[in-house]
């Protein structure tokens, strides 16, 4: 753990599980419609957009499967958002096949089982502080966060920091977020924004 610096300057995308991740893990069922309910981070959000402005691709790769997570991350906060993974690896050379990746350029971040496959093929495995510990044996960085708690921006930060490209210019971030704005409504036919 103590090299995974080393491997910062080489990633060019990230890729990241969500529950336990983006979220503390706890997930409430509406009881009306069964409909799982999660709360994310605002300030991972935020990292997520720096990234995507900054010309980084971004997947989402989760077992989950709710419009909640599409609709968080797609098409303002993730580049491909795929759900209902339980087998996460071919998944995961997919995206970087698409997008002609390396999997040594790519930083993952997992917190449980399913993760694991994934973690050792990138280049840059990461997990929160509560991960399970055999996630924690295999990643390069253990965040001092944990899921949902700032965790994902922690990881973020450090790349972007490092390559030089943790910059949020205002004016850019407006235009940015209307033009995402736009888009998102285009998609989900909605009034709302969902930058």
């Amino acid at each position: 753990m103590a090299n995974y610096k080393t491997k910062l300057n080489k990633i060019k995308a990230f890729a990241f599980d969500v529950d336990g991740v983006f979220t503390t893990g706890d997930v409430m069922c509406l009881p009306e419609t069964g409909d799982l309910v999660r709360t994310f981070n605002a300030k991972d959000g935020l990292g997520l957009r720096i990234a995507y402005m900054n010309g980084y691709t971004i997947a989402i790769i989760t077992g989950g499967q709710s419009d909640s997570i599409e609709k968080r991350f797609w098409p303002t906060l993730a580049h491909e958002v795929y759900m209902g993974k339980r087998d996460k690896a071919p998944v995961f050379l997919e995206f970087c096949k698409k997008y002609n990746l390396e999997p040594e350029e790519v930083a993952y971040m997992g917190d449980d089982l399913p993760d694991i496959p994934v973690l050792k093929l990138c280049g840059l495995a990461a997990c929160p502080s509560d991960a399970v510990q055999e996630v924690k044996d295999v990643c390069d960085y253990v965040s001092e966060y944990p899921g949902g708690k700032g965790a994902v921006r922690n990881l973020l930060e450090q790349v972007l920091k490092l390559q030089g490209k943790w910059i949020l210019n205002p004016p850019e971030y407006e235009k940015w977020r209307e033009g995402k704005e736009s888009e998102y409504r285009e998609v989900y036919k909605t009034k709302g924004g969902g930058a």
